[in-house]
């Protein structure tokens, strides 16, 4: 049967495995950065289809040790990618190398964008074009100390772009992150929650997506599999529908997001409209030092700002406090997640924190922290 690759973003990879598991797929190995699983192509599709935390699927096909040109060459050779596209359609090549003889990424991607070229042009006398932005077929190479392994990439544009969101916030939250934050968390779909700075609405999007069980790719455009010569429309349409048909219309409890930007409430207010989920959020303009309980009991959650910018950790401290006030004083009984990119700040919570996992929000170590209101 047939192994694929899913990347997470690290610190996720546990609650990835969960997931892939219960979809029915069997994972074969866990890593830093994803799960290897065994699935047919329908579970490969469902992968893309169901899961909230993976960035991409991959379906490796080459592994090697090359340390010259030629060598590289060669191998490339020894698969065939005529099988996945029309020499009238796109690829490209996505290299990241690291500690090995050939160090240019660059050289590294055009030596495989030739061979590749260079295997359509002899069976059909044309080659394909390369097309960085939108290819049909993306390759992806990763080598460290000249191992290589070469995969085809089942996705396309990465799985956290749902589709909902057209305008986002200044630092936004990828939606497979959040998904990730709220699985960490172990909310229980069943309760309600409260976001104190809503953002894009991502938390909360994700949050009702989940909890009306809608499929996070459902909203996609497409997805790179599908421009594949072996791509099984009969297959995908099925699942789809299984999705669409597992759906539920209401909730017994609804998701309250709050901003003191307003127009910040207009974009999440219309990301949460384009994922079908805007009849479950509440959303309200209004500073975290004044908002209060919207029901007796949930979960709050928050990604404040970390204050990466020269000047900002100053302006950010009476926000963290007002924060911890806020909890502390108003929402006794609940259990709070906060998103931290600054342990500075985060010390101005004046709070102690019952659980932490490490997660990497981009390129910043962030730590995911509950607190309890007792």
């Amino acid at each position: 049967m047939p192994e694929f690759f899913a990347s997470t973003p690290k610190g996720l990879v546990e609650v990835l495995e969960k997931e892939i598991q219960d979809l029915g797929l069997k994972v074969l190995e866990r890593t830093a950065g994803g799960v290897f699983f065994e699935a047919n192509w329908e579970g490969a599709y469902k992968a893309n289809l169901y899961s909230r935390t993976a960035s991409r699927i991959l379906k490796p096909v080459l592994e090697f040790t090359a340390y010259q040109p030629e060598e590289l060459y060669n191998q490339i050779l020894n698969h065939d990618f005529t099988k996945y596209i029309k020499p009238n359609q796109t690829f490209c090549i996505d290299a990241t190398i690291k500690e090995s003889m050939m160090r240019d990424q660059r050289f590294v991607a055009m030596k495989i964008k030739d061979a590749v070229a260079d295997q359509f042009r002899e069976k059909f006398g044309v080659r394909p074009d390369v097309d960085n932005t939108n290819p049909d077929l993306r390759i992806h190479v990763r080598a460290m100390k000249n191992q290589f392994m070469v995969a085809v990439d089942l996705s396309g544009d990465s799985l956290f772009m749902r589709g909902y969101r057209k305008e986002v916030g200044e630092a936004p939250l990828k939606e497979n992150l959040a998904a990730g934050l709220l699985l960490l968390s172990e909310w229980d779909r069943k309760s309600p929650l409260v976001d104190f700075m809503v953002g894009s609405g991502t938390f909360l999007v994700e949050a009702a997506m989940m909890a009306l069980n809608i499929a996070p790719g459902i909203h996609r455009k497409g997805f790179g599999f599908q421009r594949w010569l072996n791509y099984d429309e009969a297959v995908w349409d099925k699942l789809v529908q299984e999705a669409m048909d597992q759906e539920l219309d209401e909730l017994p409890f609804q998701f309250y997001g709050y901003d003191i930007d307003r127009r910040i409430i207009v974009v999440a207010k219309e990301n949460a409209k384009r994922a079908g989920v805007d009849h479950v959020i509440e959303l309200r303009r209004e500073p975290v030092a004044t908002v209060a309980p919207p029901v007796e009991k949930g979960l709050a959650i928050v990604n404040p700002p970390y204050g990466t910018r020269i000047g900002d950790e100053d302006n950010l401290r009476d926000v963290y406090r007002d924060l911890g006030y806020t909890l502390k004083h108003r929402f006794k009984g609940w259990d709070c997640w906060i998103l931290s990119g600054n342990k500075e700040l985060i010390g101005d919570l004046k709070l102690k924190s019952t659980r932490k996992h490490f997660v990497f929000n981009g390129n910043i170590e962030c730590r995911w922290l509950k607190y309890s209101m007792f």
